[in-house]
Order: structure tokens, then C-alpha cells, then sequence
């Protein structure tokens, strides 16, 4: 009998994960290999990833050769005034710069109210310390746009959508930083309208960036979203680091942190997330949408962030995955205080598949559930799905997965239909909240158990021992053991 590993105190827990994830980050920085692809570990045996403009100048991005001030184009600070035709015209300076590297807006410290406004390429927007650009919330100068064309609808309601707080489509070389300044979506009035269905369309995000490349978000504080915080929608190399993102844990809906949504070569990395849906929630369309408009998310590795879910989970993969996932690293993880850990979410008429996920490092602490995969979340757009359109998923790890105070920490849910294929689980101890058996659940999964894993592995599973020499082979992979009441 394997015993499970000795009590240690929350503070002692977590201290001791902080200093493992960032001696991990020294190694990768410092002795790992480099971004593009070089022998020696880091993240070139991970995927190849193209440096951004910030990562090719050591982490922060290049000087734009031009700079306004935003109270240059008439704007005040004071909460109140509505500041919308200054950002405007500070945006439309900077777009007549970009065969001259483009320009940077600064933001001053001071409340700056403004309706939604829209990025250009070759932009830098630079948020002081005590800077804060507050969104209106009179949702009549929101601009209203066509669906996403892999949803073919508005997500909440059918027909046209909320645009985002801060919008940018078909741009190169855009950067979102600064000290820690704000983008505040004074979400509040959002949600109760919502809650109380006196909205016809779909809410927006805080920020949400289509079809670009080159993008960066840094060292600022995005807060109190309508809808989803940070939506990069098929965007390619994307850096998104050192942000702190917030909404209230409870009655803010679908207030996801940051939603990868078709995008390919992206880093996540360095943050603090702690909102009211998933944390980081990776998409690649819904149903038959997203298989028609077929753009896979896919090289994406997200690392060193602490995150807070207490309604869903700290980070999920669909359940909107139908134009296909795959090639995912999540490590150096610390989920807390939340519903559940890791999930993957399906359903039958999803199509596409979610396939080369690893998780790795990843700490549990006071959670309902910590690894999840489900494949009957059944929410569709209208019903013009396949209903045989079957998702595959497989080839999924789970390595170092250490926690806490987790009243379950496996679930893997598959179906007949939806088998989980080719699933790994090595060096994992999870202390449990819950005395009953089948705190490690499983049903339709084939896959290995390589070495000490605790609490005990579904019998589904095949035993490996640490050399990955077979011990015991699975009898059958279909035996349910799934208990909802626990």
C-alpha cells in the first residue's frame, strides 16, 4: 500500500511551489536553450515559438520612435468627462506613423471614462501606475458586430454581439503595457442586466484582438469585464505576460481571464488570474461553425501564473474546441480556492479533437475536483449540429500534480462515442478531502500509470513501474466509476 505524502501547512505549501516555479523559470531563461528551437531543453522541446518584437528586445517592447500623451488630443482625467473622440484621434495620429515604426500612446495616471474605442497596427498603448481607463456602461455606445464566424451566433443570444471595450482587427505589432495601470470594464451593471435577462445581445469582452499578429500584453491590470476579459481571436504569436486580471469569484458571469480562440504560437506566462468563470478557457470554435471555419488553436504554452476559479475551473480547454487543440504546455501551475483544476470539456456534435496536452507542475490547493474531463457538456448554438460528429481525444499527460485538500482529484468522464485515448498520469500526490472510495474516477479511458501516483488510480488504467516497465495491465477500459455525489 502506497502511503500518501505527510500534512504540510498551507503557507509552507505554497512557499515551497513558488520557489520550485520560479527556479524552473531561472533554468529556462538562463540555461534552457533558446526560442528558436535550439538543442538543450526550455521550451524548444516543447514546440518552436517566433519571437514577438517584445521577446527579441529581452522581454519588454521596442521604442516606438514617435510618443503622444493623451491629454495632448484634449482628454481629462477626472472620472466623468467622456474621453472617447481623444482616444480616437490619438489612435487615428498613430495610424498615419507605420512606415515609420508607428507611435505610442501614453496614458497618464488619472480616471479616464470613454466609450469603446478601436487599436491600430503598429501601436503601443503605455498605461501609467495610477492610470485607469473606465468603460462606459451605457451599452448603447457599444458598437454592435456580426457573430464570430466559427459560432454563427452571439454566444448568449442569436444574432449580433456586443464589440469589446477595446477592439482590434487585421493588426501587426500592437502592445498593451505599462506600470500596472488599469482597463476597467465596470462590469457591474453588465452582470445584473444579464442575471435579470434584460439584454438582447451578447455581452463584449474587456479587450478582444482578431485576426493579428504580433501582439503583446504586459505588467497591466485588466478588471471587472462584461464578458470575457482577454479574447485573442485567430491571432498568431501572441505574448501574454506579467498581468494581473480580476472579477468577483461569484455573480460575475463567464468573466473568463483569457480566452485563446484560434490562435497558433502564443505564450501565457507570469500572471494572476482571479475571476468568475474559467481562468484561461482555450476555443477554436462551436459545432458546425467551427469545424466550417476550421482554425485549430495550437502551440500554446502557459506557465508560472496563480489562478482563482470558484464557479469553473483554473484552466479549461473547450468546450467550444471544434476547429481542433492541440500541442498545449501547462506548467508551473498553482490553482486555488476554486471549483476545478484542469478541464477538458466536449460533447457529441462538437467535432474536431483535442490532442498533445501536457500538464505539468501543477499544484492543487482547496478544490472540488482537480483533473477533469467531460464529454457530454452538451451546449449548442442552434440545431444544425451533427449529432455523430464525435471529438477524439487523446494523447493527454498529467505529470506532477501535487495539491491539497481536493475533495476529488480525478475525472475522467469519457463515452462510448468519446473515448479518452492514450492518457498518462506519473508522480502525482493529492491529498483528499473525501474518505470514500472512487476519488479517482474514470470511465471509457485507455491509458498508463507510470510509478507512485496517489490516491490510487481507476482500475482502466494500465501500471507502469518508474523504469515504464508494465506491472499490471488493465482488464477492461470501459468500467464506470463516475460518482457525481462526491
Amino acid at each position: 500500500m502506497v502511503e500518501p505524502l505527510p500534512p504540510i501547512t498551507r503557507r509552507r505549501f505554497i512557499a515551497v511551489f513558488w520557489i520550485a516555479a520560479f527556479a524552473s523559470l531561472s533554468i529556462w531563461q538562463f540555461g534552457g536553450g533558446d526560442r528558436e528551437g535550439t538543442s538543450g531543453g526550455g521550451l524548444s522541446s516543447v514546440f518552436r515559438w517566433k519571437t514577438t518584437t517584445a521577446a527579441a528586445s529581452g522581454g519588454f517592447p521596442l521604442v516606438r520612435p514617435v510618443s503622444f500623451n493623451l491629454t495632448d488630443f484634449g482628454a481629462v482625467g477626472d472620472g466623468v468627462t467622456i474621453n472617447t473622440e481623444a482616444f480616437e484621434r490619438a489612435v487615428s495620429a498613430i495610424s498615419k506613423l507605420s512606415k515609420k515604426g508607428g507611435g505610442q500612446l501614453y496614458v497618464p495616471p488619472g480616471r479616464w471614462l470613454t466609450a469603446p474605442f478601436n487599436l491600430t497596427s503598429f501601436m503601443t498603448l503605455f498605461l501609467d501606475q495610477d492610470a485607469e481607463i473606465l468603460a462606459v456602461q451605457d451599452e448603447s455606445l457599444w458598437p454592435l458586430l456580426p457573430p464570430l464566424p466559427s459560432y454563427g451566433y452571439g454566444r448568449e443570444h442569436p444574432g449580433p454581439r456586443y464589440g469589446s471595450f477595446i477592439h482590434g482587427q487585421y493588426l501587426k505589432d500592437v502592445v498593451l503595457t505599462g506600470n500596472n495601470g488599469s482597463i476597467n470594464g465596470q462590469g457591474q451593471s453588465w452582470w445584473k442586466k444579464y442575471r435579470s435577462k434584460l439584454l438582447n445581445h451578447t455581452r463584449g469582452p474587456l479587450v478582444q484582438i482578431m485576426w493579428s499578429s504580433d501582439v503583446v500584453f504586459a505588467n497591466i491590470t485588466l478588471r471587472d469585464s462584461p464578458f470575457w476579459t482577454l479574447h485573442p481571436y485567430d491571432c498568431k504569436n501572441v505574448t501574454i505576460t506579467n498581468m494581473t486580471i480580476l472579477a468577483p469569484v461569484i455573480e460575475a458571469p463567464n468573466t473568463d481571464g483569457i480566452d485563446p480562440d484560434s490562435c497558433e504560437d502564443m505564450i501565457i506566462e507570469n500572471s494572476y488570474i482571479s475571476v468568475g468563470d474559467d481562468g484561461i478557457a482555450i476555443k477554436s470554435g462551436w459545432d458546425q461553425y467551427g469545424t466550417t471555419y476550421g482554425r485549430p488553436s495550437k502551440n500554446i504554452l502557459i506557465r508560472n501564473l496563480t489562478i482563482r476559479s470558484n464557479v469553473s475551473a483554473g484552466i479549461s480547454i473547450g468546450s467550444e474546441m471544434s476547429g481542433g487543440v492541440s500541442n498545449i504546455t501547462v506548467e508551473n501551475i498553482l490553482i486555488w480556492s476554486s471549483r476545478r483544476g484542469v478541464r477538458i470539456k466536449t460533447a457529441p456534435g462538437r467535432g474536431g479533437y483535442v490532442r498533445d496536452i501536457t500538464f505539468r507542475n501543477v499544484t492543487f490547493d482547496e478544490l472540488r475536483v482537480g483533473v477533469v474531463i467531460k464529454t457530454d457538456y452538451n451546449e449548442h448554438p442552434d440545431g444544425g449540429f451533427d449529432p455523430r460528429a464525435f471529438p477524439v481525444l487523446e494523447n493527454i499527460i498529467y505529470t506532477g500534480i501535487y495539491g491539497q485538500g481536493v475533495r476529488v482529484p480525478v475525472r475522467i468522464q469519457g463515452s462510448k462515442e468519446i473515448p479518452v485515448r492514450n492518457v498518462t498520469f506519473r508522480d502525482m500526490s493529492v491529498g483528499v478531502t473525501y474518505k470514500k472510495k472512487h476519488v479517482f474516477q474514470c470511465s471509457y479511458v485507455q491509458g498508463r500509470v507510470i510509478g507512485t501516483v496517489f490516491p490510487a488510480p481507476c482500475e482502466n488504467l494500465d501500471r507502469y513501474d518508474e523504469q515504464e516497465q508494465l506491472v499490471k495491465q488493465s482488464d477492461s477500459h470501459n468500467v464506470t466509476d463516475i460518482d457525481y455525489e462526491i
